[in-house]
């Protein structure tokens, strides 16, 4: 039994999300992010040829030999949702509150991780999913990560949009499960793997998703 998908994201603790200029290069780039120790990646739409992409790279396995969870975002239409799923998406994230993103996820029985920025917004996708994307989180800061995280203690929280690898801690420190990062990850492989490997966690505790040990 593999570990759900929450567990996974909230394991790698930064989630890379890929607008790529077509298909062929979001599977070099997501192949580059699995040999450095990532195992969940966010493709999006915005891709030409996303659905291709998606297809291509669930298939493949990261460092460890872990199945990839490939995802797809800015999903806001039900059209969208099929075809993602279709292709293989192990998860379906929106921008903002998307019902019918919603009753698709319903339906199949998907992990959908609604976007959000109002408190309001985000409390209705957790309730919905137990998850949240805060965007864009960088209007807000960490302060407003925290706010939230006082009144949902129990909510996924991935706040997304205007954030730099480097400030990743200070998002975590204030509560979030994961952050999105849409730019800024180092094209060297090992200044990449330091990434990922600086901020790994523990996941399920059967060794699915990380083999490091779990933090004080």
């Amino acid at each position: 039994m593999s570990c759900h998908p929450y567990a996974v994201i909230a394991a790698q603790r930064l989630l890379p999300v890929l607008r790529s200029a077509g298909a062929d290069e979001a599977v070099r780039q997501t192949a580059a992010l699995l040999a450095a120790g990532c195992r969940a990646v966010e493709l999006t739409t915005s891709t030409p040829g996303w659905a291709a992409a998606v297809t291509s790279t669930a298939r493949l396995t990261d460092a460890r030999r872990h199945p990839a969870l490939v995802g797809v975002g800015t999903v806001t239409t039900a059209e969208q949702a099929r075809t993602a799923l279709d292709a293989g998406a192990g998860f379906l994230i929106s921008p903002h509150p998307a019902p019918e993103v919603r009753a698709v996820a319903a339906r199949r029985g998907a992990v959908f991780i609604e976007g959000g920025f109002s408190p309001g917004e985000i409390a209705s996708a957790v309730r919905a999913g137990g998850a949240a994307k805060v965007f864009p989180a960088h209007v807000g800061g960490p302060g407003f990560i925290r706010s939230l995280k006082a009144v949902l203690p129990e909510g996924l929280i991935i706040p997304t949009g205007g954030i730099r690898p480097d400030e990743v801690p200070q998002w975590l420190a204030a509560g979030a499960a994961a952050v999105g990062i849409g730019s800024g990850l180092p094209g060297d492989p090992a200044e990449l793997a330091a990434v990922f490997a600086a901020l790994a966690g523990p996941c399920c505790g059967r060794g699915d998703c990380t083999d490091r040990e779990p933090r004080p």
